[in-house]
């Protein structure tokens, strides 16, 4: 996206109008625009959009996130730091410039209750639940 910002007086030489017709149209709601002080400020998007061109920016996919909490019961210390160290690994393991992945974890030594947060996208934290269901179940066997 581009940040160039114009004038009413640039968007009128740009457009061949009078700058009080810009300003009519800033003012009519017409040609969006910010003020800035005394002036009106057009960004080129907006002016873009106001002459009917497209923009060259590519539409963006909707993307989801998600947050969970997850509750492990009956896990000694020892379990706890290899959940825990796991976790860590794959979320650092499993990291591109896509991924989005928060991982915190606390735990309640005398009720020996680990208790995880995970906030990301859909895919990394769905790989979280499963790689948490992975180790308790190891742990069981």
């Amino acid at each position: 996206m581009s940040s160039t910002m114009y004038s009413a007086e640039q968007v009128a030489d740009i457009l061949g109008l009078h700058v009080r017709t810009v300003r009519g149209y800033v003012r009519d709601g017409r040609l969006k625009a910010t003020r800035i002080g005394k002036q009106y400020r057009i960004t080129e998007r907006d002016l873009r959009g106001f002459t009917g061109e497209t923009a060259d920016e590519p539409a963006r996919a909707p993307h989801a996130h998600v947050s969970t909490v997850v509750h492990i019961d009956d896990v000694d210390r020892l379990t706890m730091d290899r959940i825990v160290t796991h976790l860590g690994a794959a979320a650092i393991g499993g990291s591109s410039p896509s991924t989005h992945l928060d991982l915190h974890s606390s735990y309640d030594e005398s009720a020996c209750r680990l208790t995880v947060f995970a906030v990301g996208d859909t895919e990394s934290t769905a790989a979280v639940v499963s790689l948490i269901g992975a180790l308790t179940r190891q742990h069981r066997t």
